[in-house]
């Protein structure tokens, strides 16, 4: 009777995070583009939930949530960037909805023949434990932890850079 609601909760968790996965790339509004994004993240990081890895949840939730997500909005506000309905359309609607199309043809096919017949075990807490997940980012995964938060360090740097000459040309 449990696995039958986590079901329910996963396939209700799945059509929001399809519906505002693809309102973020439809919408003509950035800052709403942004919030779509954000729906998108907390579907995921509830879907960490319900396979019994919190801490993955929560880090979901404090890094792309809390950060990536912040970022963005401040970027787009230092930028001027145009944040309402730019006419950003061309005609190349159709060839990208059959390349997405095929991307995702193709990704499903290759994960359901990668993963046919296994079954996850959740009794198990062996190697999901806050300890070995932190020995994994900063042993392991060190050189990409600090790619990305130099990649985010200069986001961050360029638009201070591209608002600081825009306030410039203004003024002079």
């Amino acid at each position: 009777m449990a696995d039958t609601y986590l079901q329910i909760i996963f396939w209700a968790l799945f059509v929001m995070m399809g519906i505002a996965g693809i309102r973020v790339v439809t919408t003509r509004n950035v800052v709403h583009a942004a919030l779509y994004l954000v729906a998108t993240l907390l579907g995921a990081a509830s879907i960490y939930i319900l396979l019994y890895a919190e801490f993955v949840a929560w880090v979901q939730v404090l890094v792309y949530v809390g950060a990536v997500v912040v970022l963005m909005l401040f970027g787009l506000m230092l930028t001027k960037a145009p944040i309402g309905s730019a006419n950003f359309d061309n005609n190349q609607r159709l060839v990208a909805a059959i390349c997405a199309g095929l991307l995702f043809a193709v990704s499903s096919f290759i994960m359901v023949r990668a993963f046919e017949g296994q079954e996850i075990d959740f009794t198990s807490t062996e190697g999901t434990t806050v300890q070995s997940v932190g020995e994994a980012i900063f042993s392991i995964y060190v050189l990409p932890f600090e790619i990305v938060s130099l990649l985010l360090l200069a986001a961050l740097v360029g638009a201070i850079v591209i608002s600081r000459r825009d306030e410039g040309e203004v003024e002079g």
